[in-house]
């Protein structure tokens, strides 16, 4: 039977999972995120180069160990491209490592102005401003948009007028 290790952050994000998560993926076949947002991030050092990441594993460094998106993250689209660009630009192949649910609720830019406007009022309550609250709303009141809607123009037009209707 194979080793599982599941490590789950109960100090409000800052307790250094992501530091946790780098030192165990080299002895995995696997590294699965599960939730959260781009929100949050680590940087690593990987043979004298920085990388920052908020959304892809760090066990990507590990060329045995396949990464996995699930679906209950929320996917900011522009994070996850700059993410994919600094590490391919850095030699750091992801094609076939890489796995992400097409059931993962986007992030739209409507998510960051609520979650700005929200914390622009004197009761805020000390948010990243990126639109992780707004979405992860959206998701429990199932009128997000998930990364397969993408795939029909239709469907997302209608999913995307229901959400501004809301």
């Amino acid at each position: 039977m194979k080793k599982s290790l599941i490590l789950v952050g109960t100090q409000w994000g800052d307790e250094g999972k992501g530091k946790i998560v780098d030192y165990f993926s080299q002895k995995f076949e696997a590294v699965c995120r599960f939730q959260g947002g781009h929100n949050a991030g680590h940087t690593i050092y990987n043979e004298e180069e920085k990388f920052v990441l908020h959304l892809i594993p760090s066990g990507v460094f590990y060329d045995h160990v396949s990464c996995f998106i699930g679906q209950g993250v929320i996917l900011s689209l522009d994070s996850l491209l700059e993410e994919i660009e600094q590490l391919e630009s850095k030699g750091i192949k992801l094609e076939g490592k890489l796995r992400i649910s097409r059931y993962c609720s986007l992030l739209l830019p409507i998510h960051a102005k609520v979650d700005q406007l929200r914390e622009d009022k004197k009761n805020a309550i000390g948010t990243t401003r990126r639109g992780i609250g707004p979405a992860y709303e959206d998701k429990t009141a199932r009128r997000s948009i998930k990364a397969f809607d993408l795939e029909d123009s239709e469907l997302l037009e209608e999913k995307l007028k229901n959400l501004v209707d809301y």
